[in-house]
């Protein structure tokens, strides 16, 4: 991790930049160094970058839902006393963002989502309970895209030792399964917060109609699509990904 991990209170959040704030939102299986070159490029050209290690082992396993991490996102953006910021997440983090923004949309400026569970109900994956196989554990992380070499070792080492660290394992498995319960289809079409998807082709946790039915139920959404790319595309084509979300925020005035 190049950058610093700060610690203020309960939380645990990296900075980087100054500007507009962009509040990254890592997924279940995501580490903040996912977004490495998403922070170095917009903390580089006006946006000051904050990425909050959410707390998805340390909650109370009856508060390890989707709603606690977005209200969790909420205190923290209280704690940095932000206003008017852009919410991008990626997987159980655009669910979390989406829940954010419709119970607290006074605070969300734009919303960008990729990857993003929240209608698809095998969005979580289903197949990680395989503890100690370390193979099956290497195909499903690198069926996560779409070329198997961006799953390098350190990340599946890492995905390893979490469905092998029982506690993790439970956490995981509750969190997965609140993302399935909160569909947000109903929800979506009240939520008028502008919204930027961008979505691998060939995404296959959520794939390509997932990001149509976002597109569609969202009022004021655009959504773009990146080639050759599956459920990470800010891993997987990173200049692609900073390029259409540079461009998009120029557009809208953010």
């Amino acid at each position: 991790m190049k950058h610093e991990l700060k610690t203020e209170k309960n939380f645990k959040y990296i900075e980087v930049g100054e500007g507009t704030p962009i509040i990254i939102l890592h997924g279940l299986m995501g580490g903040l160094s996912n977004f490495t070159s998403v922070t170095d490029y917009f903390s580089a050209n006006g946006y000051k970058v904050l990425i909050p290690e959410l707390p998805i082992y340390s909650m109370p396993l009856l508060k390890t839902t989707v709603k606690s991490f977005a209200k969790f996102l909420e205190r923290f953006i209280e704690h940095k006393q932000l206003n008017d910021v852009i919410l991008l997440g990626n997987s159980l983090g655009g669910h979390i963002g989406l829940l954010h923004t419709k119970l607290f949309p006074e605070k969300v400026k734009a919303l960008v989502i990729t990857g993003s569970s929240g209608l698809y109900e095998n969005a979580m994956g289903d197949g990680y309970p395989k503890r100690g196989d370390y193979e099956f554990i290497k195909k499903k992380s690198e069926d996560v895209f779409y070329d198997p070499k961006v799953a390098t070792k350190e990340i599946v080492d890492e995905v390893f030792a979490t469905v092998n660290d029982r506690a993790k394992l439970i956490k995981t498995l509750a969190i997965a399964k609140s993302a399935i319960r909160h569909n947000m289809a109903k929800d979506l079409p009240q939520m008028s917060t502008p919204t930027c998807i961008i979505w691998g082709k060939n995404d296959h946790v959520t794939p390509p109609n997932v990001a149509e039915e976002f597109h569609s139920l969202l009022p004021d959404s655009e959504l773009f699509w990146i080639d050759k790319c599956g459920h990470a595309p800010m891993m997987e084509h990173p200049e692609s990904f900073n390029r259409i979300l540079i461009d998009w925020l120029k557009k809208r005035n953010f």
